[in-house]
């Protein structure tokens, strides 16, 4: 089969299209003729070997995180799906796999996918869906009467949990350059902010919370416009100590995630708030949880574009250009 394999950790040299070995299904899991995979920025920073801290891959290894196609073998032990099944899926974390013509899935990530897609927007959704359910109803507890900013609201996780904030009940401010600014204010955002003219810390004050996508600079910038004892969430920003201990369940990381998250924790004591690293977790309940929304016509999927497995390369120049409104999906089946 054809598969994008990471050779080494680096740039885009690292990646490479070639010839892998099918993979056969172990028990409990799923194997799928896949149709179509989403990028993602943790994409390339595994590339880059930014997350080497936290889990180490065996090289070469088949890289791609979230998929959509059709079921086309179960092992021993799968109970909930047959051959010709449509499901998608948010891949293994320790395995990834999903930029490839077949890939295996345990069954416990994998959900059908919603009726009304088709593959390519269903690859879309995995990701960047959990990441901003878990994010919102997890940690940030969105719900009625909520002031909440999303900084970054056009990306892939960003047009989601836009989005999902406005269905839990909260009022939602988030970024956009004047090129987002129609696509978010569709998705329901009520303020927002053009990042190329304003400083949203001077514009923005007394937020409930901060589900800050974007990092850097956004992210230091963000604890000035929360109240007191709120809670600012980034999946851009370095991990604390409680992602170790918690999350990872690896208490060796925690003097070294205490060290790295010293200036967010800071600026969070300051300003009487807290700091909080998501580490999002495949889940094929959450999935169906979001399915339901999209065929109930509440959850759009926003896709940036479509391009054939063959041009995956440009697809991740794009990507790494930060440019992207939605997401990139790849389609290996014409």
């Amino acid at each position: 089969m054809r598969a994008y394999v990471m050779t080494r950790y680096g740039g885009p040299s690292s990646a490479e299209l070639r010839e892998m070995p099918v993979p056969a299904p172990g028990p409990g899991e799923l194997q799928i003729r896949v149709h179509a995979a989403g990028l993602n920025p943790v994409d390339f920073k595994i590339r880059q070997g930014q997350l080497r801290v936290i889990r180490r891959y065996p090289l070469p290894i088949v890289m791609g995180n979230e998929l959509a196609g059709v079921v086309s073998a179960c092992g021993a032990g799968v109970t909930r799906f047959a051959p010709g099944d449509r499901v998608f899926a948010r891949v293994e974390k320790d395995t990834m796999g999903a930029f490839a013509e077949y890939a295996c899935v345990p069954e416990a990530l994998v959900a059908a996918m919603p009726a009304g897609l088709d593959f390519a927007t269903a690859a879309a959704v995995p990701l960047a869906g959990l990441t901003a359910l878990q994010g919102l109803r997890d940690e940030l507890h969105a719900g009625p009467g909520q002031r909440l900013f999303i900084p970054g609201g056009a990306g892939g996780v960003g047009t989601f949990a836009l989005q999902l904030a406005k269905q839990f009940g909260a009022q939602v401010a988030t970024t956009a350059s004047p090129r987002g600014d129609a696509l978010v204010r569709r998705l329901g955002a009520d303020v927002v902010v053009d990042y190329t003219t304003q400083r949203f810390e001077q514009v923005l004050a007394d937020y409930d919370g901060v589900y800050d996508l974007v990092g850097g600079d956004t992210l230091a910038r963000s604890f000035a416009v929360v109240k007191p004892g709120s809670l600012v969430l980034s999946i851009a920003g370095p991990p604390e100590p409680q992602t170790a201990s918690k999350d990872l369940e690896r208490a060796g990381l925690v003097p070294l995630f205490w060290l790295t998250s010293v200036a967010a924790r800071l600026r969070a004591r300051l300003r009487g708030a807290r700091y909080r690293y998501l580490f999002m977790h495949p889940s094929g309940s959450d999935l169906a949880d979001l399915a339901r929304r999209i065929d109930a016509g509440t959850l759009e999927v926003v896709i940036d574009r479509v391009v054939p497995f063959a041009q995956i390369a440009e697809a991740f120049a794009h990507l790494e250009s930060g440019h992207a409104k939605g997401k990139i999906v790849v389609r290996t089946v014409e």
